[in-house]
């Protein structure tokens, strides 16, 4: 017998669709119940790399640890990787398949991959309890539901029930649920169970003539209003905006242990991608990580971090054009620390070849590692295990770019030369004693009376995490409702809202 299941559906992108998913999964696992996640499509230059070598969104992997589970690539069986505007990798199973356009996905590839989905969100819904799954954007792209499978086509298709997200924090919030709901087919409607308030501050009494209002036009309930809570972004979709310039990752508010705090800036490249490895950096006491995309905000940084990209030579033609390039050399000849990871790393090497990515041929890096990059059209998807400055490191690659090092000291796979370093792997500055390590050389480096917290670990504040995210659910929703829904499915005889989809 198939497990129970629902769609966690949200108004817009960034609705809290990701973080509703993992602390639904986290109060169900608490309570006994064997749970997984699910997102049929995602759309990331966020990704992790699974045991088995598979590449999904780190959203899915982060809501599988909210599961206590290890991730898989039925989780999340079609990652689209964006390239530019209108081309994006597409990833299936774990293994990138090719490049796409945006035209092209939508025009036939995208429907033909929904007995793909449907067969691993079943296989799933035969091992667990039951299933969350994640919906994108919106449910009602008008102009995308004859191709959809990931919003109500994945709903109709495995009979979910879907509980749409808003967020009362942008305003509009009634407006959005309402016409969601009028957008869609009879046939649609039938399986949208109602609503969930998320980022709400203030007064809930005051909300709720509103929510009664929505139930009487659209005949669905309210099933919980969450209030707003600060940090709990983790492993987000989408990289930051570049009109985020200059934004602080948000960082434990405890003081730091020695006088000074260090300063990290991170260059806000094109289509960066896995910025979540500076989190481990933001979760240090006295640890203060900004994103900056100007060569003056790099003057007072204890350390400056370029990292991944989707773009490894479109990013370099920004650094250059920013003139943040000549900032970095400067930099490197003041022995100032600077960490490249993945394609920053292949930015501070001498030379690139790539045939595969921008197809741009041969590029001259910034010359400050001794490191030559050719582009393979496989991609390197690995969980990489050992150690640095005497402590065990792991973590994971995901690159299409080949290092072929001529000198440097080794360092991680990578290399480094006085203090400039670079690794391609993602992740290592999740393993406390090393981030402590290489915290200790940059202050050292940088003139900082700086001391990392002897006892911070990342991982434990991750769980922390996780919990408030399960706690906001357990105290904020009605959960009997909700496990009504996940086990036996929308109500019956919901009301149709006009117009419905258009013909």
């Amino acid at each position: 017998m198939s497990g129970g299941g629902l769609l966690v559906a949200g108004t817009t992108s960034d609705a809290g669709k990701s973080v509703v998913t993992a602390g639904i999964c986290r109060w169900l696992v608490r309570q006994g119940v064997k749970v997984a996640p699910f997102k049929a499509q995602n759309m990331s230059l966020n990704s992790f790399v699974t045991r088995e070598g598979a590449e999904i969104g780190r959203a899915q992997a982060m809501q599988a640890q909210a599961c206590r589970i290890e991730p898989t690539a039925l989780m999340n069986p079609v990652l689209l990787k964006p390239g530019s505007d209108r081309t994006s990798q597409v990833v299936l199973m774990g293994k990138p398949v090719g490049e796409m356009s945006a035209r092209g996905y939508h025009g036939g590839r995208q429907e033909a991959l929904l007995g793909t989905v449907l067969d691993c969100l079943a296989e799933l819904r035969g091992t667990y309890d039951a299933v969350i799954c994640e919906g994108a954007g919106s449910p009602a792209e008008i102009n995308l539901r004859r191709t959809d499978i990931v919003n109500m086509g994945i709903a109709r298709n495995a009979r979910l029930p879907v509980l749409v997200v808003g967020d009362i924090d942008r305003g509009g919030v009634f407006a959005s649920f309402f016409g969601t709901v009028a957008l869609l087919s009879p046939e649609d409607q039938a399986f949208v169970a109602g609503f969930l308030v998320n980022k709400f501050r203030g007064d809930v009494s005051l909300l709720e003539p509103g929510l009664e209002m929505l139930l009487g036009l659209t005949g669905r309930r309210t099933y919980g209003v969450l209030p707003f809570r600060h940090g709990l972004g983790i492993d987000e979709e989408d990289g930051l905006r570049i009109s985020l310039r200059g934004t602080v990752r948000e960082s434990n508010t405890a003081p730091p242990v020695g006088e000074d705090v260090l300063r990290v800036a991170v260059c806000a490249i094109p289509l960066m991608s896995n910025f979540t490895d500076v989190d481990a950096l933001a979760a240090e006491p006295g640890v203060v990580v900004r994103f900056v995309d100007r060569p003056e905000e790099l003057s007072d940084a204890d350390l400056v971090v370029i990292p991944g990209t989707r773009g490894t030579v479109k990013a370099l033609e920004w650094l250059r054009e920013r003139g943040l390039a000549d900032a970095l050399v400067r930099r490197a000849a003041e022995q100032r620390p600077t960490l490249g990871i993945c394609g920053g790393f292949q930015i501070l090497g001498e030379h690139i070849e790539d045939e595969v990515e921008s197809r741009q041929g041969a590029v001259e890096g910034l010359g400050v590692l001794p490191l030559r990059v050719r582009f393979s059209r496989e991609k390197t998807l690995t969980r990489p295990v050992g150690e640095a400055l005497g402590e065990p490191v792991e973590g994971y690659e995901i690159h299409h770019g080949v290092a072929q090092l001529t000198g440097g000291e080794p360092f991680l796979d990578g290399c480094r030369v006085g203090q400039t370093w670079g690794t391609h792997w993602h992740g290592s500055l999740e393993s406390d004693g090393f981030r402590r390590a290489f915290l200790r050389e940059v202050a050292t480096a940088a003139g900082r009376r700086f001391v990392p917290a002897p006892d911070t670990s990342f991982a434990a504040l991750r769980e922390e995490q996780l919990d408030r995210l399960g706690d906001l659910i357990e105290q904020h929703a009605d959960t009997d409702a909700l496990w009504r829904l996940i086990e036996s499915g929308a109500p019956q005889g919901l009301p149709f809202i006009p117009p419905g989809a258009p013909a």
